[in-house]
């Protein structure tokens, strides 16, 4: 008999589970990168960080297009990051923890989430570099418009005396230099450290008092900077490490690398490096002013060199070679036969290279030639000099003699 055959009940594959999909993306860089720190940066890697670009990307120095949008969104991210409370928060759960539905990093504005990135600045640097927001009436059109502004650093004089060659072939030397660079203590805000600055109560926080004046025209009112604030509408406690002035001076030995072709008068400009500026202001730039020490020898003339050399006269009648000394070294120098006292010989492209110019361009190196006349003569010298005197005055005159065509 046949066995039955029982059919298995058909079984369904267990789905296989697909891969976890990974989040969308953040719609705009997180805060950390904006800054360009880790993150476990610390507090001092951010002030570090929102310190150097908030200088560079604040609209009253870079005028670059976006400029002004990298500078909401630096201090945005600093706002966050120096928060510990907001910090962790956003760690945990993005900008979305810290305020639902808030704009991305460059959203700050009117009624916005993030504080007014020149108020931040201000604070930072004890002065902003332009008391309003990014609303209508532009930078410092605001109420404390009048806070002080970033001021670049002043320029800076050295002086550097050169060797006669180390000028026309260029020279790699170091300096040192006294300047005024920013505190370390206080990065140039001029506050001490760990204290808040707090609204001038005599201007009200806008930097700017009334003065009234009668006069027989009647009263005169004159808006001025605020005495007790200096215009900047905060009032902080100075840092102890530069007084409240945000730098301090020091000495710094700067290398150089003087181009070939330089002459006393050139000055060279070391851009940065002069005095730090104030509140966040460029650092000025050192101008090195260079004197050369003259040369027993050879005399400058723009990019020509020249010099002289001295023959006896028989050699500049019957022609020989000589040695100059040139900027390259000696060289031998051909003078032709019959050269007639101060005859200027070119010797070509041994001069000073050409600043500027193209790769090998020189100038050249002009020689006077002075004939050596002897103030005495012994017996026999003067009867072969008078016998060249005979076979002088014999010639046709046609012939003009050895010295040339007589003049009439």
């Amino acid at each position: 008999m046949a066995a039955a055959l029982a059919l298995a009940p058909a079984t369904t594959p267990a789905p296989t589970p697909l891969p976890h999909s990974p989040p969308p993306p953040h719609p705009l860089p997180p805060a950390h990168s904006v800054l360009g720190v880790s993150k476990s940066a610390t507090t001092k890697e951010i002030k570090s960080a929102y310190r150097q670009k908030a200088r560079k990307l604040h609209p009253d120095v870079n005028k670059e297009p976006g400029a002004e949008e990298q500078f909401k969104a630096v201090s945005n991210a600093y706002e966050i990051l120096s928060d510990d409370s907001k910090r962790q928060i956003y760690d945990r759960f993005g900008e979305a923890g810290l305020k639902g539905g808030m704009g991305g990093m460059g959203g700050a504005g009117a009624g916005g989430p993030y504080s007014d990135p020149f108020d931040i600045f201000s604070q930072f640097f004890g002065g902003g570099m332009g008391g309003g927001g990014f609303g209508g009436g532009g930078f410092g059109g605001q109420p404390g418009g009048g806070r002080r502004r970033a001021v670049p650093g002043e320029d800076e004089r050295a002086d550097l005396q050169l060797d006669f060659l180390d000028a026309v072939f260029g020279v790699q030397r170091e300096i040192a230099v006294s300047r005024l660079a920013e505190c370390g203590k206080c990065a140039g805000s001029g506050s001490e450290p760990d204290t808040t600055p707090t609204t001038c109560g005599t201007c009200g926080g806008t930097g700017q008092v009334v003065q009234a004046a009668q006069t027989p025209l009647g009263v005169l009112r004159q808006v001025t900077a605020c005495p007790d604030c200096g215009g900047a509408g905060q009032r902080s406690t100075p840092c102890s490490g530069c007084s409240g002035e945000g730098r301090v001076r020091e000495r710094k030995t700067i290398t150089l690398r003087v181009p070939a072709g330089v002459d006393s008068g050139s000055r060279l400009r070391v851009r940065g490096e002069g005095n730090a500026g104030r509140r966040g202001g460029e650092p000025g730039n050192l101008y090195v002013f260079i004197n050369v020490k003259s040369d027993p020898d050879l005399r400058r003339d723009g990019v020509d060199i020249r010099s002289q050399t001295e023959v006896p006269f028989t050699d500049a009648i019957l022609g020989t070679t000589v040695k100059v000394r040139t900027v390259d070294g000696e060289v031998d120098l051909k003078i032709p036969a019959g050269t007639q006292p101060n005859t200027t010989l070119l010797m070509s492209k041994r001069g000073v290279p050409k600043m500027g110019g193209a790769a090998g361009a020189r100038g050249d190196h002009l020689v006077r030639v002075r004939v050596l006349i002897p103030e005495s003569v012994t017996d026999e010298e003067a009867d072969l000099v008078r016998k060249l005197a005979e076979l002088e005055q014999a010639r046709e005159p046609k012939a003009g003699g050895w010295f040339g065509k007589k003049k009439k």
